[in-house]
């Protein structure tokens, strides 16, 4: 509860809350990584450096592997060490001296942020020998594979234990980096992808949606799971669902245990949470489907970006391909507990935290198997909270009518909230609005109140996929409430809006199950 007021008081009264780092502090802390044996690695590293104001200075070529898995003899020969030697040379960071039974350890860093560029190696290989490396006990953690990216994370500890993960100190964090001078955790992200092209359109869009502030619906696919220890996962689905709801961000919640559907319309998709499937499935296999610019996607999977080099494998790429601006993924088995906490995640980004901020904050460790794909500075709701700041104003959307009256009103009484909340959203004709308070009501077992509300929000829609959406939603809420020749009539109903609209094709199947053909008969022997 204290957390959800403070986020309440921090979106209604502006930049007081907001992190206070301007462009120029964080261009100044981050660093620009690139391959020089990948061709693409330098333009995009110019790119970026161009796009952000980073300095100069602070674009850092190695020459490593271009493969996409690397040794850990490569990962300390080509990267680690002469990155190390590049920090101290340049006295980016200040080091305590080592003793006879210690290695050097890093007391300030001026580097902050890392992006590693495109052509950098994405994985390193476990070794069964390392000096210095001492097994651990837990078997699911005896392991030294890891990622690039989070190993990086942990270049200041000077640690020879790379078995096991190593705790991040900034875990659970409410303080912009840029305040912790004496946090050894560099925040590193990657800017990766399919093609060098997906790269650029992750930066551009990313900078533009900050101008006003990344306005879209949000789906967040819940696998309704609590065996095996993974109640966890939903739980913190359902916290996503509840902060998102509390100010004003229009939320589709799928609590089935199966992915969205096939055809399912999910367009407006600004932010994308869910779990546990291997692969791309469902809406993003549609050929039509595109995220909204600056989109944030996360699938949560053991092996969700194991590769970063094709549109179709795993999660993060094909997420990325498909439109969005930044993912958070795993290159090998985390284990639950150990990936990315999607509620913090969530929750730091609706509080104008940066990307590689909010990611940090959300792993529990380093040294491990998670990526963070997307700049590290994109702040997508930062700018909700500078009220009174410089910035390009957008006219008044469904999406930010129904922000603005969250962050007033919320405090209401339920029932209060949602009569005030119809009259409002009826008055200005705001479907957005009108469609989510129905599928709150359908999450509550207000199946009739819901039933009401979805059919309201259809009447103000103009976009088939909308329209269709709300149909799909009704008919669910109407047979959640037992009601299933309602609900076959309500999909028989359905009018032809676009005949090749993959919405209508999910709406003929569950017409099928809904109104199975009779069985054929046997034939006679």
């Amino acid at each position: 509860m204290k957390r959800l007021l403070r986020l309440l008081l921090f979106l209604s009264l502006g930049g007081m809350a907001c992190p206070a780092d301007g462009a120029a502090d964080l261009a100044r802390a981050t660093l620009v990584v690139y391959n020089r044996n990948a061709p693409d690695s330098v333009a995009l590293a110019y790119f970026y450096a161009e796009a952000r104001q980073i300095p100069d200075d602070h674009l850092i070529g190695v020459e490593c592997p271009t493969t996409e898995e690397i040794s850990r003899q490569d990962y300390d020969a080509t990267i680690a060490e002469p990155l190390r030697k590049i920090f101290t040379e340049r006295r980016w960071w200040t080091l305590r001296p080592g003793t006879d039974n210690h290695s050097p350890s890093v007391r300030e860093n001026a580097i902050r942020f890392v992006a590693l560029i495109r052509g950098m190696p994405l994985k390193i290989a476990g070794t069964p020998d390392y000096p210095g490396d001492e097994k651990e006990a837990n078997p699911q953690t005896n392991q030294n594979n890891a990622s690039v990216d989070s190993e990086l994370a942990a270049l200041a500890f000077y640690s020879r234990q790379i078995s096991g993960p190593a705790n991040n100190p900034y875990f659970q964090s409410f303080r912009p980096i840029l305040e912790l001078n004496e946090m050894p955790v560099m925040l590193v992200c990657r800017l990766d992808a399919p093609t060098a092209q997906t790269v650029r359109r992750m930066i551009s869009d990313g900078i533009s949606a900050e101008k006003t502030g990344l306005w879209g619906r949000v789906y967040v696919d819940g696998a309704n799971n609590i065996s095996g220890g993974l109640a966890d996962g939903d739980q913190w689905l359902k916290s996503v669902v509840k902060d998102l709801r509390q100010v004003g961000i229009p939320t589709v919640y799928d609590t089935d245990s199966a992915l969205f559907p096939a055809g399912f319309p999910m367009n407006d998709c600004a932010l994308y949470y869910g779990w546990y499937a291997g692969g791309v499935t469902g809406p993003f296999n549609d050929p039509g489907f595109v995220f909204t610019p600056g989109a944030i996607a996360v699938h949560l999977h053991s092996f969700s970006a194991n590769t970063l080099r094709s549109d179709t494998a795993n999660w993060v790429a094909p997420l990325l391909s498909k439109g969005a601006a930044a993912s958070l993924g795993n290159v090998y088995e985390p284990y639950l507990q150990l990936t990315a906490h999607l509620d913090l995640f969530n929750d730091r980004l609706l509080h104008g935290f940066t990307f590689a901020e909010s990611a940090y904050m959300s792993q529990r460790v380093i040294s491990w198997m998670n990526v963070a794909v997307g700049d590290p500075l994109y702040r997508p709701y930062a700018a909700w909270m500078q009220l009174e700041a410089k910035r390009e104003k957008a006219p008044r959307t469904d999406w930010r009518m129904y922000h603005d009256f969250a962050s007033k009103n919320t405090r209401r009484e339920q029932g209060d909230y949602l009569a005030t909340a119809r009259k409002a959203a009826s008055r200005a004709k705001n479907g957005p609005m009108i469609e989510d308070l129905g599928l709150s009501e359908r999450e509550s077992g207000n199946f009739s109140s819901a039933i009401s509300l979805l059919a309201q929000a259809r009447s103000f829609y103009t976009k088939s996929d909308d329209i269709l959406r709300t149909y799909v939603e009704q008919a669910a809420a109407l047979l959640e409430s037992g009601n299933k020749k309602s609900a076959l009539a309500l999909i028989r109903s359905v009018p032809r809006l676009a005949p090749e609209a993959p919405a209508l094709t999910l709406l003929r199947k569950m017409e099928q199950e809904l109104n199975p053909p009779p069985p054929r008969p046997t034939p006679s022997p």
